[in-house]
């Protein structure tokens, strides 16, 4: 499939909103300067074999000195909206007690020049980098990790409030949960498997401290951005279908049931520390959006007697992938969209907070980046997005992941999700088709308007 028309965003409301997503971990650099602290990710890459190719986030895009540069970009992408985080350990060096001005300054500048370039501004709160002294005191194990939250939103409310259009507190409390406690994949690698049902609940608990500081200091919506995925039983097989059940329960109602419907899944309550009912109803406050990370569908098996979870990953035959392995269903989005509407009858509206795609081409000799097969799942994903408006969800963006190749975690710089090429030896932006595709397709949906 070959795709260059700006025509997907056909059926999509006028309001609707094209951006882009990033990370400050990701993307920023300058790890210890202008008294920034540690964060767990810090320690998690300087540890050896944690990262596949033995690099850091240390220098990353350096977009803390290049911040200028990337505000431009976004000018010239026309972007409605531009989701960014801020890093806790450069607000506050150890999680609690003293401001570091000058790490919140950069926030403020940053803020300023994207409302100056007509972009949107959404502030995630937290996405990942936690402040390493938390964690030497028990990090999300730690209720008072979840209180310390509440406390750095009132001060990144009180600062930014006033210009911060959306809010996402905690990006993918899930992936944080399921890979950084339970398992080993990402920082802090605890490996507790269901000894880490507490750090869900500590995570909702500090959603919910910072939903009630934003609304008492801030004048922007307040949302979310958790990860979500269809999950597919390998075949028909009772047991298939009961493992994958589980895992739906697991990685998907256990974080929005709480914050939607205000209870927890019945199996998983009893695990949960206390006071649950006092803590369910800061978690399930009201809330402006609900944003969802869409990347692909996950296929599960059930495990083999014996084993410590009643599951296990299971590659989805018969569809396109990205470089990372990922299966491409953009009809997968679209189903989603609808089941979560049928299952959640309250939902707010719901916005993409990211949805994106890893492929690795650089400039050729004439220094263009051609990456035909982003345009392609871009195209395909907000048809897909359309689909699902079309049958009567209440869907009001899509943002990209992510503005700039960056740091992929674990994957350190092996994996390319940008609509902006970086060469990490200069530093070097280059906008690939896929940044004027969608450039194009912001245009269109913006000339489309009444």
């Amino acid at each position: 499939m070959t795709s260059t028309s700006p025509s997907a965003a056909v059926g999509l409301p006028p309001d609707f909103r094209f951006g882009t997503s990033t990370a400050s971990y990701q993307i920023e650099g300058a790890a210890t300067e202008d008294g920034k602290g540690r964060s767990i990710w810090d320690t998690f890459t300087a540890q050896p074999d944690r990262i596949v190719d033995g690099s850091t986030g240390d220098v990353a895009c350096d977009h803390y000195h290049r911040w200028r540069e990337d505000v431009d970009l976004l000018r010239r992408l026309g972007a409605d909206g531009y989701r960014f985080s801020i890093a806790w350990p450069r607000v506050q060096p150890t999680g609690s007690g003293r401001v570091n001005e000058a790490g919140l300054a950069f926030y403020d500048r940053l803020v300023d020049a994207l409302l100056e370039a007509g972009v949107q501004p959404m502030a995630t709160l937290y996405h990942w980098d936690l402040p390493q002294t938390l964690e030497d005191a028990g990090g999300w194990l730690n209720r008072d990790t979840a209180l310390r939250f509440g406390d750095y939103a009132a001060i990144v409310g009180e600062r930014l409030g006033d210009r911060v259009a959306h809010w996402c507190p905690v990006n993918e409390p899930n992936v944080v949960t399921m890979s950084g406690y339970a398992l080993t994949e990402l920082a802090p690698a605890r490996g507790l498997l269901f000894g880490a049902l507490p750090v869900a609940h500590h995570l909702l608990l500090g959603h919910g401290l910072a939903v009630q500081a934003l609304r008492a200091r801030a004048s922007g919506q307040v949302g979310t951005a958790t990860n979500h995925v269809p999950v597919w039983p390998l075949s028909h097989d009772e047991a298939d279908v009961a493992a994958a059940g589980f895992l739906d329960l697991l990685w998907n109602r256990l974080f929005a049931d709480p914050i939607l419907l205000g209870s927890y899944p019945e199996i998983f309550a009893e695990a949960m520390p206390g006071p649950v009912d006092e803590d369910l109803a800061l978690i399930s406050q009201p809330l402006d959006f609900y944003g969802l990370n869409y990347y692909n569908p996950i296929g599960v098996r059930a495990a083999p007697e014996g084993s410590p979870i009643p599951f296990e990953y299971a590659d989805l035959t018969g569809y396109p992938t990205t470089d990372f392995g990922w299966p491409i269903v953009p009809s997968g989005l679209t189903d989603l969209l609808v089941d979560f509407r049928d299952r959640y009858s309250t939902t707010p509206p719901i916005v993409i907070t990211e949805s994106g795609c890893s492929f690795g081409m650089g400039p050729d000799e004439h220094g263009v980046v051609d990456d035909q097969p982003r345009i392609d799942y871009l195209d395909a994903h907000v048809r897909a997005v359309a689909d699902a408006v079309a049958r009567g969800v209440d869907v009001r963006g899509y943002y990209c992941w992510s503005l700039m190749d960056n740091f992929e975690w674990a994957q350190g710089f092996t994996q390319r999700f940008g609509l902006v090429h970086v060469d990490y030896d200069t530093l070097v932006r280059t906008p690939k088709r896929s940044f004027d595709w969608y450039a194009d397709l912001v245009r269109a949906h913006h000339a489309a308007r009444p």
